[in-house]
């Protein structure tokens, strides 16, 4: 597991939010500082502080800020944090835990960049093949344009780089809050169905809706 100096500053430090909370931010903080500890308080805080700074942002700064952010976190499986073969941590439960897989920072990313007014016709989080890793992996692919290539929000390759340029990846299928593809190749796919289709998917919506947090089995918050 690899530790960030500047992710133990940002969390260890006390917290300095830069911005008029809203009750909801409020609302988020307390809860998860209240489930997790004060530390993770603080993380969302952090978190709400990136959102309100990056509003009138451009989309290419946008995108900078929110993977920046996140991938500020440990990456840990799930079956070590959650005693789960596979589980879709909510974007408050992965900054209450300090940790999560692949999934966990795109899913956060994704709705982070929703949150801030890119159209969810220009995401999709995709589904792919990391070669060197020879495993299954997850990251965020954000399209300027329908026709354009896309670029890729990653935790393993912090860089945002176009599609083409990860020939690490191999992209397996890929989908958004609608729709589900089939990936063909690099940057397309056909539409295979709606994204309801994925049950880890629907289940994550629940509990955010709900904000229903649960708790990981380990401790990665120092």
């Amino acid at each position: 597991m690899r530790k960030r100096a500047t992710l133990l500053l940002m969390f260890l430090l006390p917290s300095i939010v830069t911005f008029a909370l809203s009750d909801t931010d409020s609302q988020w903080i307390n809860k998860v500082a209240s489930f997790y500890g004060e530390r993770a308080g603080k993380r969302v805080a952090a978190w709400r502080d990136v959102v309100a700074q990056s509003a009138d942002l451009s989309e290419t700064q946008k995108l900078e800020a929110v993977n920046n952010f996140f991938n500020q976190l440990y990456f840990v499986n799930d079956i070590d944090l959650w005693g789960k073969k596979d589980y879709w941590a909510t974007p408050l439960e992965f900054l209450g835990s300090a940790a999560g897989d692949c999934e966990d920072f795109s899913i956060a990313k994704y709705f982070t960049l929703r949150e801030l007014g890119i159209d969810d016709k220009k995401l999709r989080l995709v589904y792919v093949k990391a070669i060197k890793l020879n495993q299954f992996h997850m990251v965020v692919a954000y399209y300027p344009t329908a026709s354009s290539e896309p670029v890729l929000l990653d935790n393993i390759d912090p860089e945002i780089k176009k599609a083409s340029k990860r020939r690490d990846l191999l992209p397996v299928y890929s989908f958004n809050g609608s729709r589900l593809w089939l990936m063909k190749e690099r940057g397309k796919g056909e539409l295979a169905g709606k994204s309801s289709r994925l049950g880890l998917w629907n289940d994550l919506r629940a509990r955010m809706g709900s904000v229903k947090l649960n708790r990981p089995i380990k401790n990665y918050d120092g």
